[in-house]
């Protein structure tokens, strides 16, 4: 079959998921009003709510949702074949991501910003509360960690990269400076960004960096850790105009750049798929397709952490709530085009079935070095771009991507910890320094703690993270399901998406138990029966949040 075929029907369908049923679903279910006050207006303070463009605005929150997940989630599920694939990233991206996260960022700001865990608290119960917390603790640790390593190895295995990435912190830096003090006017500064972005691209192969692989008692995979957490804690509590949104919007512009390179690339090569549409001869020890497609790709069809991004800086900074559905919805959009894209060249981007059957001769092979790779092969035989460019341009991305989404979860992780010093009375965890060196201390703590002296450590929970992020969805989806309720709207528009994501992660937790037990890996098995127990009190929770929901509207109407 041709990609190029399947590129067409699936932007095609996302295309009508954003202009049709994105429109119904704002006015008739959210309801976005453009004279409500947003909080970013309400509270206005210049660091953390700040009213801001709503192109910039979805430039940060697509970036920081983005990461390399929808990379590396979609182009490891291609193991089963593209089709079931490509059908979960597009169905997923129409009715399910789209209406979770622009419904957390439209519940987060009728309820003064609050991040959805506090708003939890609010809407279903004080029990419900401490779950999500948990939850989304795990997941920010197991994001922020893992991000990290990711970055690391991508600097230490592509040296030419490591210009463009830093030097990418540089131009956001100045690009804050030109749009908040209105110096130029936002067409010029996103011209002369992204000049400016690509030209470090075309630098970077002529002056590689390569950091040693020991240094001192450190590997040098290490050392970059403790960079990146370095860098990271300092962006997190500098104000989101300074450094987040241009990042984030730069970044946003680079991806669409990417995209397009990339998808016109296909449209003339015109490659054919060389995997099959179902993969019946699977490497040994692959897992079933059900239900674990529904967790291995998470973004790029609904991700529990975008409910925190929506909810935890993207609320803040929401200009009009009428926003929301180009902010929050059509930022789903550009993570299923990227998901798209992931999926096409890491099946479309090898020369033979065999060579495709080579990347993939076991689960959990591909994703990054498939998409790079593949990539890379579409870029140079479609427009005729040197392959060690092309690959240059892919690993940027995913590393400016992956960035992005470390920056965001930190200062997210900060917020956290910030809440339980509100919930617990605690005046000293409220303070931004000190929540923010938890933050960090926490990731790293699991980074050497658990991994060594490589700092790896986040690996080791990551197995989990499929699972526990499409809980965190489901948590999310929850929350606006009882606010529907409350406020007598359809329901069943996410309460749908809520119960199947519900019985996908626990039958995933269920099937990952036997898998960690039979392998003999205690701590696994551990957390497993942890983020399990946390399924099962949510599914009941939700049960009876929506009775009492009921049950009072049919009291109002019988008196």
């Amino acid at each position: 079959m041709s990609a190029v075929i399947l590129l067409l029907l699936g932007l095609g369908a996302m295309a009508a998921g954003y202009f049709v049923y994105s429109r119904f679903i704002a006015e008739k279910i959210y309801q976005l009003d453009p004279d409500f006050k947003t909080p970013a207006h309400e509270f206005e303070d210049g660091v953390d709510y700040v009213p801001t463009n709503r192109f910039v605005l979805w430039g940060h929150h697509f970036t920081s949702v983005a990461g390399a997940a929808p990379i590396v989630g979609p182009a490891i599920a291609v193991i089963w074949g593209w089709a079931p694939a490509f059908l979960w990233v597009v169905f997923g991206t129409i009715f399910f991501a789209g209406i979770h996260d622009s419904g957390a960022i439209w519940a987060s700001v009728r309820n003064k910003a609050k991040s959805v865990g506090a708003l939890t608290g609010d809407v279903v119960g004080a029990r419900a509360r401490s779950i999500f917390m948990i939850v989304i603790f795990l997941v920010l640790l197991m994001v922020n960690a893992v991000f990290a390593v990711v970055i690391a190895g991508l600097m230490m295995d592509f040296s030419s990269a490591v210009v463009p990435v830093w030097g990418a912190i540089l131009v956001a830096l100045v690009i804050g400076q030109l749009i908040y003090r209105r110096i130029l006017s936002l067409p010029v500064v996103s011209i002369l960004g992204v000049i400016a972005l690509y030209a470090l691209i075309g630098i970077g192969p002529s002056v590689p960096v390569q950091m040693p692989d020991e240094v001192g008692a450190m590997s040098g995979n290490a050392v970059w850790i403790l960079i990146l957490f370095g860098y990271a804690a300092v962006a997190s509590l500098l104000p989101v105009w300074m450094l987040l949104q241009p990042r984030d919007y730069i970044n946003g512009l680079q991806l669409f750049i990417g995209l397009i390179i990339l998808y016109g690339a296909l449209v003339l090569l015109n490659p054919n798929l060389v995997a099959p549409a179902f993969n019946s001869d699977v490497p040994d020890g692959t897992p079933s397709l059900l239900p674990l497609l529904f967790v291995t790709i998470a973004c790029g069809a609904i991700s529990g952490f975008h409910g925190l991004v929506s909810s935890g800086t993207t609320s803040k900074q929401l200009d009009k709530e009428t926003d929301v559905r180009f902010v929050g919805y059509f930022g789903a959009v550009g993570e299923g085009m990227l998901a798209l894209a992931a999926i096409l060249v890491a099946t479309a981007g090898f020369a033979s079935l065999g060579d495709w059957e080579a990347m993939y001769s076991a689960f959990g092979q591909g994703g990054v070095n498939a998409f790079v790779e593949g990539g890379a092969f579409v870029i140079h035989n479609g427009i005729g771009l040197p392959e060690a460019t092309a690959s240059t341009l892919l690993t940027v991305m995913a590393a400016l991507f992956a960035g992005t989404t470390m920056d965001t979860g930190l200062r997210l992780q900060r917020y956290i910890f910030q809440e339980w010093g509100e919930i617990y009375q605690q005046q000293w965890m409220k303070k931004p320094a000190i929540a923010t060196f938890l933050a960090v201390g926490s990731c790293l703590l699991l980074a050497f703690g658990a991994g060594g002296a490589d700092g790896s450590g986040g690996l080791i929970i990551w197995p989990l993270f499929g699972t526990t992020n499409q809980l965190l969805a489901g948590l999310t989806l929850l929350v606006i399901t009882v606010m529907l309720v409350r406020l007598k709207r359809p329901m069943w528009f996410t309460l749908a998406p809520l119960c199947f994501l519900l019985v996908m992660t626990i039958l995933a937790l269920l099937l990952q138990l036997r898998t960690f037990w039979n392998d003999g890996n205690m701590f696994l098995l551990g957390l497993d029966i942890v983020v399990l127990i946390a399924a099962v009190l949510v599914a009941m929770e939700c049960a009876s949040a929506l009775k009492r929901s009921r049950a009072d509207i049919a009291a109002q109407r019988s008196s």
